[in-house]
């Protein structure tokens, strides 16, 4: 809602844009990136909190990373260095043990098995985002989260969820100008000069700073699992890119 009101507002006052509009051949791009990382990997993400703990789950977001670099790598031939692919098969391991129930058994809760599907939801829209990252980064912001928070909140009522109050509105509506309209033209303009893959690994800090937040006030700040999940060097098995506030969510 801030960024669509700041495209009104530059329109309306005759701003000179210095950022290429969305294109035709954009389009279709666009609209696969806010069907799957505005609306289903929202939708997973809120299944899988239900379950998942809020300190293991923004760790368990580094999936992201991985699965974004593998597709840029695989599908879209895009340079993969090796200390990135290092650091990459360390979140891989973390993730893997933050699943780790304690048992022998390999199976991973339902819980987990929804965020990872996020991720993978994330990672298609990461790349399809780099292929209109040339565009008026605050236009595509705008676009996908108008677009993606329309559609949830449709989904929201059709499930019966209540309205929040308005101070709960208020809340969301500046933590969503922060943590989704922000961090995405940031986001784009980065894919522009970055790449995918670059852009995956340097967003790699947020679910780490979610989890240390989350971990602030919590009994399990010193459980093992949490601890060694973190990078060793800051460089490499960090966390992955920014989604904790990605996409607007059910109530």
């Amino acid at each position: 809602m801030g960024l669509a009101s700041l495209v009104v507002a530059r329109r309306a006052l005759g701003h000179v844009p210095t950022e290429a509009p969305l294109s035709r051949a954009d389009r279709p791009w666009l609209a696969a990136a806010i069907l799957l990382g505005g609306i289903l990997g929202s939708l997973l993400l809120m299944a899988g909190l239900r379950t998942t703990p809020a300190s293991s789950a923004p760790l368990l977001l580094n999936l992201e990373g991985v699965l974004t670099a593998g597709l840029a790598w695989l599908a879209f031939h895009e340079h993969l260095s090796g200390r990135i692919a290092l650091g990459m098969a360390l979140v891989l391991a973390g993730g893997a043990v933050l699943s780790w129930q304690g048992s022998e058994s390999l199976s991973m809760p339902l819980g987990s098995l929804a965020i990872v599907a996020a991720c993978l939801c994330w990672a298609l829209d990461n790349n399809l985002a780099h292929r209109v990252s040339a565009a008026d980064p605050v236009q595509v912001a705008a676009l996908k989260g108008g677009a993606a928070g329309t559609v949830n909140l449709l989904l929201a009522q059709a499930l019966g969820s209540p309205m929040p109050r308005a101070q709960a509105v208020g809340g969301a509506l500046l933590l969503g100008a922060a943590g989704y309209g922000l961090s995405l033209v940031l986001f784009v303009l980065a894919l522009r000069s970055l790449g995918t893959t670059r852009t995956g690994a340097y967003f790699s800090v947020a679910p780490f700073a979610g989890s240390a937040i989350a971990l602030g006030g919590a009994q399990r700040a010193r459980e093992p699992p949490l601890l060694g999940s973190g990078p060793p060097d800051g460089r490499g098995g960090g966390p992955a890119p920014n989604r904790t506030a990605s996409a607007p969510a059910l109530p």
